[in-house]
């Protein structure tokens, strides 16, 4: 069996955002499409880690993945954390995940779709769905990051719902390795 190369670390430019008013848009559920939100207060771990995975392997999202079962329960088996699952036809699609902190923030985690759902128009009504739940717990202000590995629309999208950057910094981020995705794959 052969060893599994160590992945080069790619810099990153990290984009931190805050919004400090609810977004004044409102926008109608694409009516051609069957869509569903369900929160999902106990989320099995395979289940959070398949969603995870197929949001963020094309944008190189690894910290969840690197995660125990112990400590990726203590991230989203709390009550500070809300995670919602988009569902398109019938099959999950994409997910929202956001943390209040205990200085009255709100921070978005993690949200994005799945490759399947990109280009059919229901990204901006999912984020707004997203933003209308995190507000309606009346946080002071909602935090997120966005980095130059995600969508290449993605901060854009963010200022058009009323976040404004905040900080920029550079980063790094490891991609997996065979083996961390191999052992990856067994916990699924």
């Amino acid at each position: 069996m052969s060893k599994s190369k160590a992945q080069k670390p790619i810099r990153i430019h990290v984009t931190e955002l805050e919004m400090t008013a609810p977004p004044k848009t409102h926008m109608i559920a694409p009516s051609n499409l069957h869509i569903a939100l369900m929160r999902v207060p106990e989320i099995p771990l395979p289940f959070y880690r398949f969603l995870y995975r197929q949001v963020g392997t094309r944008w190189e999202w690894v910290d969840r993945v690197r995660m125990d079962d112990d400590e990726l329960s203590a991230n989203i088996h709390n009550q500070r954390t809300t995670i919602t699952v988009f569902y398109l036809e019938g099959a999950p699609a994409g997910f929202y995940e956001y943390q209040q902190q205990d200085d009255g923030v709100t921070e978005l985690v993690h949200f994005g779709l799945f490759e399947r759902a990109l280009g059919l128009g229901v990204g901006k009504w999912f984020l707004l769905q997203g933003l209308k739940a995190m507000w309606a717990d009346k946080p002071e202000k909602i935090i997120t990051a966005t980095n130059s590995l995600d969508h290449p629309r993605a901060l854009q999208l963010y200022q058009q719902f009323g976040f404004s950057p905040v900080a920029t910094y550079e980063s790094e981020i490891t991609p997996l390795s065979d083996a961390e995705l191999l052992a990856f794959a067994r916990k699924l």
